[in-house]
Parts: structure tokens; sequence; C-alpha cells
């Protein structure tokens, strides 16, 4: 009797598995968003520590193909691992200059922004204020793919009334597949794709 409600159980599982496989690769893709512009002002490499290698390459290359001839760095004041050449913990935002210089971008092509961001609706203030006190018409956002639809409509909002167009260029992050739909196998896959979630909920519901 045993063996046979295992029997009957074993296709409604391998079902539901294959249901929410489905369900889970929609809800992750649901999060990207495509908004590339063919030239802006300047690009706006968005602060996340664990992906400023991917951000700062994409930036790089936009920079080489003549579509923009700044780049924006915002700086979230993290501190990186031990530089034996600075002799100290370097901030993420100074590698990511270091990674621009690295791709070919000119120092003078290169921008920190000057306040400490914790979150994108500080970036998306901080890059407001630039854009209108430097009257830029347009501003191109590179950040990884998960978080492209949130920093897109942070910024959007930001900048409303302001004449300033905002595009998003994405990049995947290193180690995390959203597109094929296995990020649930994995602790990091529930902490990005589920935690983007409650932040679009939270941002939806704060930045009206």
């Amino acid at each position: 009797m045993r063996h046979e409600r295992l029997r009957r159980a074993l296709p409604l599982a391998l079902v539901a598995l294959a249901a929410w496989a489905v369900v889970a690769r929609v809800a992750a893709e649901a999060l990207i968003v495509e908004a590339e512009l063919p030239r802006a002002d300047a690009v706006v490499v968005l602060a996340g520590s664990s992906a400023y290698v991917e951000r700062t390459r994409r930036a790089a290359e936009i920079v080489r193909e003549g579509r923009a001839p700044k780049v924006l760095l915002t700086d979230d004041g993290q501190l990186s691992g031990w530089s034996n050449e600075l002799e100290r913990n370097p901030r993420f935002v100074e590698r990511a200059a270091e990674e621009l210089a690295r791709a070919g971008v000119p120092s003078a092509s290169v921008e920190v922004l000057p306040q400490t961001v914790s979150s994108t609706h500080d970036e998306a203030l901080l890059v407001g204020e630039y854009a209108r006190t430097r009257r830029l018409r347009s501003v191109l956002l590179v950040t990884s793919a998960y978080h492209s639809r949130r920093a897109l409509w942070t910024f959007r909002r930001a900048l409303e009334g302001s004449g300033v167009e905002v595009g998003v260029a994405t990049v995947a992050q290193e180690g995390l597949s959203l597109r094929a739909g296995v990020w649930w196998l994995s602790p990091r896959g529930w902490q990005t794709v589920a935690g983007e979630y409650v932040k679009l909920v939270y941002y939806r519901l704060c930045y009206r």
C-alpha cells in the first residue's frame, strides 16, 4: 500500500516541480528590463560590491563604442579586501575606477559623485541633482540584470519632469543565472530574486 501511494505521488511531484521551474524562470526574468539608449550624456555605474567588475566593464564598452563621453560612479562607502600596493582596504568605488582605467577609460572621463549612498533611491536623488546642475539630457544606468527594473523605475521617478532621459544597460552577474531559471537552487539565488521582489514592493509603496 505504501509503495502504491509513493508510485502515485511521484508523477504529481514531478509535475509540481516542472511547474515551479517555469514560475521561477518567469519571476526572475520579470525583474529584467531592457532600455538601452543609443547615446547618453553620461553612463552611471550603480554601486554594488559583488558586481563592480561586471558593471564597470560594461560601462567601459559603452564609452569605447562612443555612446557616452563620461562615466559617473556612486560610492556606497563599502571597503574591499586588503591591497598590498596601497597598504589599506580601498573602497569598492576605488576598485571600480581602477577597472575603468584598466579597460582604457581615461581618468578625465570618470567622476566619483561626492556623497555616500546607501540605497538605489539615494543614488537616484544624487544623480538627479548632478544631472540638473550639469544640464544633462540623458543618463544610461549600468547595473546587474536582476536590479534593472527597480533601478530604472526609481531613477525615472526621481528625474520625472526634469527632461532627463533615463535608460539602463544590464549585465549578467557572475555565478547567478536568472534566465535559466535555476536561481532557486542556491541560497544566493533566493536572497537575490526573492529579496529584490521585497524591495520592489517597498519602493513602490514608499516612493510613489
